[in-house]
């Protein structure tokens, strides 16, 4: 049979488009995550549908062609409007499907982007940032050494948790906190709210997880100021340790 029996014209052009839709759904399944809204499972849904409609419609035409031919009757005499109008249907179900990944693997990319500041989800309602350092635990460590010597803050101590691990027969990641702080500007936390010495001095830690990436986790300042009830006008003397974490990460 020619290929005007295997897919009619007007037809020809539908049955392209449904050949085509198992790969935009497959883009569709395996674009990155983003957060959902419902959209997405009835946009899936509607293109099934349309597929199911156009191939049973398709096949039906085709048989009626076929029987058409096979009669010895004019193949070409009835109007084409369906095959077109549906065609076009089709071209904008594509054109949509195309936004819609777009759209999908834009909004995931900024989403993996954002969620990259931490490495729990549960992180920021815990109180603690993580950053990424661009740099190894050692070399990160001495990077933030360097920063607090030229700002003129004080380093009280530096805890290896992975070399006192290591003393004990024990083998840990690398894993090291700094604690540092001035007196001038935790002195006023604590008249403030005494219990802020719980927190103070500021501390650092820099720790590599199990993949090898390298983090800089701290104490949200504004975790600390609804903790300890600290006044507004105070924030600033404990909101350094962001800046400090961000330089000693890049």
């Amino acid at each position: 049979m020619d290929s005007h029996r295997s897919c009619p014209d007007g037809i020809w052009f539908c049955c392209g488009a449904i050949r085509a839709f198992p790969a935009a759904l497959r883009l569709i399944d395996h674009a990155p995550s983003a957060p959902s809204y419902g959209v997405s499972v009835w946009f899936g849904t509607a293109l099934f549908a349309v597929g199911v409609v156009v191939n049973l419609s398709s096949a039906w035409r085709h048989v009626r062609l076929v029987r058409e031919l096979d009669q010895g009757e004019a193949a070409y005499t009835r109007s084409l409007t369906q095959s077109v109008a549906t065609a076009l249907f089709l071209v904008l179900v594509g054109l949509a499907t195309a936004i819609y990944l777009v759209t999908v693997r834009g909004s995931a990319s900024l989403h993996s982007k954002n969620s990259e500041e931490t490495t729990m989800p549960s992180a920021t309602s815990r109180g603690i940032i993580d950053k990424p350092s661009n740099h190894s635990v050692e070399q990160t460590v001495e990077k933030l050494k360097n920063i607090l010597q030229s700002k003129g803050i004080t380093l009280f101590t530096l805890v290896d948790h992975s070399g006192e691990a290591e003393e004990v027969g024990m083998k840990m990641r690398p894993t090291k906190l700094l604690i540092f702080g001035s007196p001038k500007a935790g002195t006023p936390l604590m008249l403030a709210a005494p219990s802020t010495a719980i927190d103070l001095p500021l501390k650092i830690l820099i720790w590599e997880d199990v993949q090898g990436k390298v983090w800089v986790s701290y104490n949200s300042p504004d975790y600390l100021r609804e903790r300890h009830g600290l006044p507004q006008e105070l924030l600033q003397n404990i909101a350094v340790v962001e800046t400090l974490a961000a330089k000693a990460g890049e």
